[in-house]
């Protein structure tokens, strides 16, 4: 179990203007408050930066739950409500998502998928969000083995329940696949029509690849067994600060095979796990292993 770092951001000193546009009070204190208790749940470390935001997504949970003053409302996550808990977590999450996002990992997990023929593959995206990375893994798959019967499952993980159900669905606008060739759309999404017009959604063959669960990286105990060939955790590192990110490291390292790669986002880099996880190409990772393991 990883211990419990601190945070490493300050404390804003700035008291936010209150010019009667705001519909409830927030002050340094609510924010300090949030801040921490997002950071336990979720290890989210939120910068001083964010007061807006904060208040925005969070005054939408005060409406909702009748309370008129932010104090209140931390008292009654206080209080032990799980669906509350849950519906704070979910507003305070940041999902931006498309399909083959970061275009240059798709090539290299074809190549890794391609080179392992002969046994059940598992990939675990985790932070699926709507779905779109997770059915992205999928059509790589099936390109790959061509055909839906392709060996590989994938495990779509996310910490916000309301996006979860939304990949679960795999029904979304149809301008998520404009920028998707023709050939892809065709062969993997179905467009709806009459009430459903402008929309599409997933083939069944591509959902029954994955499958989805809310799952917090935070938690002592993750519902993941390995071993895994691939893990996604693109754009999520970012979040956390460096003792939080080395803690889920270590956690990864045993879940992968020693063949196993790990993909994260443009802007991560490992370089202070480097016991942990050496690059290999441009934002992927592979294991660290034990001496005399090199070679397995």
């Amino acid at each position: 179990m990883m211990s419990s770092p601190k945070l490493q951001t300050q404390v804003p000193t700035r008291q936010p203007p209150n010019d009667g546009v705001r519909e409830f009070e927030f002050t340094d204190r609510d924010f300090e408050a949030v801040r921490k208790l997002i950071y336990q749940r979720a290890g989210i470390s939120l910068s001083p930066q964010k007061m807006d935001m904060v208040y925005s997504r969070l005054a939408r949970r005060l409406r909702a739950t009748g309370t008129r003053r932010f104090e209140d409302y931390l008292a009654l996550l206080g209080n032990g409500s799980a669906t509350e808990w849950e519906a704070f977590t979910n507003a305070l999450t940041t999902n931006l998502t498309s399909f083959f996002r970061e275009q240059h990992h798709f090539p290299i997990l074809a190549e890794h998928l391609a080179a392992r023929r002969g046994r059940q593959l598992v990939i675990w995206c985790c932070a699926a969000s709507t779905g779109e990375e997770p059915y992205s893994l999928a059509m790589t798959a099936v390109e790959t083995f061509g055909s839906f019967d392709a060996p590989v499952s994938i495990l779509a993980t996310d910490v916000d329940t309301n996006v979860l159900r939304k990949g679960e669905a795999g029904i979304y606008p149809a301008e998520r696949v404009e920028r998707l060739s023709a050939e892809r759309v065709r062969r993997f999404f179905l467009r709806g029509g009459g009430s459903q017009d402008g929309q599409v959604r997933v083939r069944p063959e591509l959902q029954r690849m994955v499958s989805f669960r809310p799952l917090n990286l935070l938690e002592p105990a993750w519902t993941v067994r390995g071993p895994l060939d691939a893990i996604f955790c693109r754009n999520v590192m970012i979040y956390f600060d460096k003792p939080t990110q080395a803690g889920i490291l270590r956690r990864f390292a045993p879940l992968l095979r020693p063949d196993g790669l790990l993909f994260v986002g443009h802007s991560e880099s490992l370089f202070h796990a480097a016991d942990t996880f050496h690059l290999r190409g441009k934002t992927v990772y592979e294991r660290v292993l034990p001496k005399g393991r090199e070679g397995d």
